[in-house]
């Protein structure tokens, strides 16, 4: 009978450890990952900030310029970016975008918004609540390229320019650092203040043909970098997530292993004192 309990016992320690073994790879190949986008991120940094600062300058030099993506609308209808992950094994990642989400769909009545979605844990979700959505993007690559969102990106700020909603808002987790990853809910269409942050001494750019065709060139292709932004900053919360997931759960399988390792040695003991019992209980009958 102990026999039995110390080889269940092996097995199951056989089984924690191999387990952990897989996570401790799956925790190293979120963490390169991680690496990877921070990469991304920092490299479109300087593209987006430049950009916003030229916009800034441009759209208080050029006030009479009317665009679709500055005009403030009474607001009918909302548009909403949720972007969730593809897969799970990230701990709360996916339950806290989503849980925002319905705290936001909850305050509007049902046709009054436009659900945008990136990744299939935030479309199957809606899908099988019955709530429409209007696009999605699936299967992004671990590091996504402007190109992987930009049809989305388009048909986001086209819907926007048709009047289909008067207010955009993405919903993600905002990557704070790799331990902390906050949902938020950000309003980024209209841009009618995209001027009001300009500080310091204005630049003066010189534009050809004039500073509305310039204008309108850029907005929509700003309003799309933004998308992208956010998609990358949703995919590195989404690695240090994953990251920090398989790192408690290796560190549990490790503490699980010390627990059934102290119990096999307890059972072998307990056999042990059982064999020399038995040893000198037999000694004993032969006097």
């Amino acid at each position: 009978m102990a026999q039995n309990s110390m080889r269940d016992i092996r097995r199951r320690i056989k089984s924690v450890r191999n387990t952990a073994q897989i996570t401790k790879a799956m925790e190293m190949v979120a963490a390169a990952k991680l690496r990877r986008v921070q990469d991304a991120v920092q490299q479109s940094k300087p593209y987006l900030s430049k950009m916003q600062e030229m916009l800034a300058n441009l759209s208080l030099s050029a006030r009479l310029v009317k665009h679709p993506l500055l005009a403030v609308r009474p607001v009918r209808r909302i548009g909403y970016l949720v972007i969730t992950a593809d897969r799970g094994l990230a701990g709360p990642y996916n339950a806290q975008v989503v849980r925002a989400a319905m705290q936001e769909f909850g305050k509007r009545d049902k046709g009054s918004y436009a659900i945008y979605t990136v990744g299939k844990r935030g479309r199957n979700f809606f899908q099988r609540r019955g709530l429409p959505i209007a696009a999605e993007v699936v299967d992004l690559p671990d590091t996504p390229t402007y190109h992987s969102v930009r049809h989305l990106a388009e048909n986001i700020v086209a819907a926007y320019e048709r009047e289909e909603f008067d207010e955009l808002y993405f919903i993600y987790n905002e990557f704070i650092n790799a331990a902390v990853q906050r949902p938020v809910v950000r309003k980024v269409l209209p841009l009618a203040s995209l001027g009001e942050n300009v500080q310091g001494p204005r630049r003066n750019y010189l534009f050809e043909p004039d500073e509305e065709s310039v204008l309108a060139a850029l907005l929509p292709r700003y309003a799309e970098t933004l998308v992208y932004q956010a998609v990358l900053d949703a995919k590195a919360s989404e690695h240090a997530a994953r990251m920090n997931a398989m790192g408690n759960a290796t560190d549990n399988a490790l503490e699980l292993i010390e627990k059934l390792t102290l119990s096999l040695n307890r059972a072998r003991q307990a056999a042990i004192t059982t064999q020399i019992a038995e040893i000198v209980g037999g000694a004993e009958a032969l006097k």
